[in-house]
C-alpha cells in the first residue's frame, strides 16, 4: 500500500508539468524538461547536504552532471536524450536510493514518487516525438 501510495503521488505531482509542456513547442519541451531533469538531481544534492554526508554530496554531484549532459546532448541532437536521461533517473533511485547503499539519502516514498515521476515524463517524451514526426509527415 505504501509503495501504491508513493507511485500515485508521483504520477500526481507530474501532470501539472505536462499538461503545461503539452502547450508548448517542441524546443520548449525540450528545454523545460532538460532543466526539469537537471532539477530531479540537484534535489538530491540537497537530500545529501541534509543528512551532512560528503560521500554522497559527491556522487549525487556526479548525477547532476550525467543528467546536464543528457540536457547538453539533447540542445546539440535531439530531445530523445532528455527522454532518455528521464529513463535512466529511475535506475538512479532504485538501485541507489531504494535498495543501494544510499537508501539512507533520500526518503523512501520520495524515490518511489520519483520512479513514477521519470517513468512520465520520458514516455511524454518519446510520445511527444513521434506525434511530432508524424505531423511533418502528415505536412
Amino acid at each position: 500500500m505504501y509503495f501504491t501510495i508513493s507511485f500515485l503521488l508521483g504520477l500526481v505531482a507530474v501532470w501539472p508539468l505536462l499538461h503545461f509542456a503539452h502547450q508548448k513547442r517542441l524546443k520548449t519541451v525540450r528545454r523545460l524538461l532538460g532543466q526539469g531533469l537537471v532539477v530531479a538531481a540537484l534535489i538530491y544534492i540537497g537530500f545529501a547536504i541534509i543528512w551532512g554526508d560528503l560521500t554522497w554530496i559527491g556522487i549525487e554531484t556526479l548525477g547532476v552532471l550525467i543528467y546536464s549532459a543528457c540536457y547538453w546532448l539533447s540542445n546539440k541532437f535531439s530531445i530523445v536524450w532528455v527522454g532518455i536521461g528521464w529513463l535512466l533517473h529511475p535506475l538512479w533511485d532504485v538501485f541507489l536510493h531504494l535498495i543501494g547503499p544510499g537508501n539512507h539519502v533520500a526518503p523512501e516514498w520520495y524515490a518511489i514518487a520519483c520512479i513514477s515521476f521519470d517513468v512520465a515524463v520520458a514516455l511524454y517524451i518519446f510520445w511527444r516525438m513521434s506525434t511530432e514526426a508524424n505531423l511533418q509527415i502528415s505536412d
